[in-house]
């Protein structure tokens, strides 16, 4: 299922972060790290499940270590995975970039200045952006989301003041914040932007990044910056890519966690512990395939000497 999400991601593909990514699990790249927890998987429980089945039979009497190994490996390996899964979903759906400011700062203007079209609605009239505008274009091989929001200021204009939550909210959530400064205003106090520009550089150039929608003055630069500090987020990216992968390898790991926390009380209640694990084998199972009873009688039968 992993490689025809990856033929269905590579067919719907925009830009070359999201094509590399589409070859990776076209390939099946989740599928081979899958295959390997699996069977991780299935040897743990293979050796509880011995201990229940075959007590009176030459089975080792405490299978505990060898089963917190198996299960400390699959863990570490899946908490790493579901870190760059949230990248890997990032890259596939697109990096969100929030434009902020205070009123006529200049962010519609520039969101079209990016865009190559009129996305937004410009005028002189303080307020005209009430919603949060969204844009999907590709930067240095990056799909990004620009999010032109409303301008940033107190507001006793109830609609008006609905918009300056929602920019908020969207910014905090954002990948990256670029606040722009009008000539005549201060720069914002603390870590609200990442970039701080200053607009209008056709009137006057200051700052470090000075731009003008208008002339075009500053805007490859801007652009050039942006790329720089989203591509160390996208290096962390696993081969894991879809919210249906991330919950499924979280309930895995949410199972293996319980098992571990409990791996004393084995001795006294393995059928409890064999279903756990069978309960993270089958949240694997959603990325691989089916696992069924056969998979752990042939662990079983080849890794003791039982019924000879």
């Amino acid at each position: 299922m992993a490689q025809v999400e990856g033929l269905a991601d590579l067919i719907e593909a925009e830009t070359e972060s999201q094509r590399r990514q589409a070859v990776l699990a076209l390939r099946g790249a989740l599928g081979e790290r899958a295959e390997i927890w699996r069977g991780q998987l299935i040897r743990a429980a293979a050796l509880i499940e011995a201990t229940i089945d075959f007590a009176d039979e030459e089975v080792p009497e405490d299978v505990g270590p060898e089963v917190e190994a198996c299960l400390s490996s699959v863990e570490g390996e899946l908490r790493k995975e579901i870190a760059g899964s949230v990248v890997a979903e990032r890259i596939r759906d697109g990096f969100e970039v929030a434009i902020m400011g205070a009123p006529n700062a200049g962010k519609s203007t520039l969101l079209n200045s990016l865009a190559g079209r009129e996305a937004a609605i410009t005028s002189d009239i303080a307020g005209t952006t009430r919603d949060v505008i969204e844009v999907q274009m590709e930067l240095a091989g990056l799909p990004v989301t620009l999010l032109d929001t409303a301008g940033l200021r107190e507001t006793e204009d109830p609609v008006e003041k609905i918009g300056v939550d929602r920019a908020r909210a969207r910014a905090r959530d954002a990948d990256l914040r670029i606040f722009l400064v009008a000539p005549g205003e201060k720069e914002p106090e603390g870590t609200e932007a990442e970039i701080i520009v200053h607009t209008k550089a056709d009137i006057e150039k200051r700052g470090e990044f000075s731009i003008s929608a208008v002339s075009g003055d500053g805007l490859d630069e801007l652009v050039a910056e942006v790329a720089r500090r989203l591509e160390p987020l996208s290096l962390g990216s696993g081969v894991a890519m879809r919210e249906r992968h991330r919950l499924g390898m979280q309930r895995a790991v949410e199972a293996i966690e319980e098992i571990r926390e409990r791996i004393d009380e084995l001795p006294i209640a393995p059928d409890l512990l064999a279903e756990r694990v069978r309960e993270a084998l089958r949240a694997v199972d959603e990325l691989v395939g089916r696992v069924d009873v056969e998979h752990l009688l042939d662990e079983i039968f080849s890794s003791f000497c039982i019924g000879k």
